[in-house]
């Protein structure tokens, strides 16, 4: 493999653990301005064990927004996957091959497994935002 290459795939290589990294980051970030809120709830609860529920209600807005954040990350990071898998494979079309040096055509990668809806239900995006979401509308359902 040339010079090139290997410098193309180690590019690649950081921009998808850039990507994997903001994932990560961003369920950090939710799980904290998630159990902030719960904490808010926490604390509003009066002497007769009521509190404002209000606070879990809201708590369910950052859920999602963190979701589609996080979901779009993946999304990106299946992309630079792709580009990566497609220059190791030396995939050709016309005997050249389909991605040039250095090139980062993310694009070319529409669809099925590089769709934000695919990403946004995949097994680590679900058990996750799902059942935060899920857990925090019963508990106000619940409380209220």
């Amino acid at each position: 493999m040339d010079n090139n290459k290997v410098k193309h795939l180690e590019f690649l290589q950081v921009n998808i653990s850039r990507m994997n990294q903001c994932s990560f980051q961003l369920k950090g970030w939710s799980i904290t301005i998630i159990s902030a809120l719960l904490a808010i709830y926490a604390s509003s609860i009066n002497d007769a064990g009521q509190g404002n529920a209000m606070y879990i209600f809201i708590a369910i807005i950052p859920a999602i927004i963190f979701w589609f954040l996080d979901s779009y990350y993946l999304k990106q990071e299946r992309k630079f996957r792709g580009i990566y898998d497609d220059i190791i494979d030396k995939k050709m079309i016309n005997g050249e091959e389909i991605i040039k040096s250095f090139k980062m055509p993310l694009s070319n990668y529409k669809g099925g497994k590089y769709s934000l809806l695919n990403a946004m239900f995949s097994i680590t995006e679900v058990l996750l935002y799902l059942t935060l979401i899920v857990g925090l509308f019963s508990a106000y359902c619940l409380l209220k």
